[in-house]
């Protein structure tokens, strides 16, 4: 029986399918493609958040943080560089702490 899944997966998925007795069918993408792959998971991931409640969602934030962190390296950053980024704005703008809702701004 032949499974087909054409998505990038993590590094030791063909070694865990190898375990399993199956034999995996992979192959390396370039930076170009590899980036497109990277924001289809990253959506992929997002939705699985939104599906999720408690520990899961939890687990789920953890394979974004993943893809968020691969991305980074692709521009040439860490995940803290994007942290330090996050943080700046943070102090800069706020976060989402008070939970604030804008529903309009009237001028003048």
């Amino acid at each position: 029986m032949e499974r087909v899944y054409n998505k990038l997966v993590r590094d030791n998925i063909p070694t865990i399918i190898e375990g399993k007795g199956e034999t995996p069918v992979t192959r390396v993408l370039d930076d170009a493609i590899y980036k497109i792959e990277l924001e289809k998971k990253l959506n992929e991931e997002y939705q699985e958040v939104l599906a999720a409640n408690g520990d899961d969602r939890v687990e789920e934030l953890a394979d974004m943080l993943e893809i968020m962190r691969a991305l980074a390296k692709l521009e040439g950053k860490t995940l803290q560089d994007v942290i330090e980024i996050a943080d700046i704005k943070s102090e800069k703008r706020g976060a989402f702490e008070k939970k604030i809702f804008l529903e309009k701004v009237i001028d003048g």
